[in-house]
């Protein structure tokens, strides 16, 4: 399983990754898609939307599940990752093929900067799930 050392992490296991200043990329870990076994679609309809940390951006579905994806940081959802949209690209599979590059789900315009420091480092998300 990888955990990046250069990536932030949320306890509902979404990784997060600093672009540009208060552009952050969001993703879901190798642990979650591991979990969650192979994803077949991937909805996000907030692109636009104001989002407070903790509240619901999108859903992720595996053959067997459902998933709620969780804003790790307040902010304003820029961008949906075409690659994953149903209409655009449609290869939600690439979450599971490589979910810190390919597989990213969306980039948001972060709106407090101080939840950057309440997320997780690799050491600590290691810890949450082993």
């Amino acid at each position: 399983m990888k955990i990046p050392d250069t990536l932030k992490y949320s306890k509902e296991h979404e990784w997060v990754r600093k672009d540009d200043g208060d552009i952050v990329t969001v993703g879901i870990t190798d642990f979650a898609q591991s979990e969650l076994g192979d994803i077949v679609y991937v909805e996000v309809d907030t692109v636009g939307d104001q989002i407070d940390k903790d509240e619901i951006f999108g859903t992720v579905e595996a053959v067997k599940t459902t998933s709620d994806l969780f804003m790790p940081v307040s902010g304003e959802v820029l961008e949906f990752n075409s690659e994953l949209d149903e209409s655009e690209g449609d290869d939600p599979a690439l979450i599971n093929e490589d979910p810190y590059e390919k597989g990213w789900i969306v980039k948001i315009k972060m709106t407090n900067a101080e939840e950057w420091d309440d997320l997780l480092d690799a050491d600590e998300y290691k810890n949450l799930v082993s």
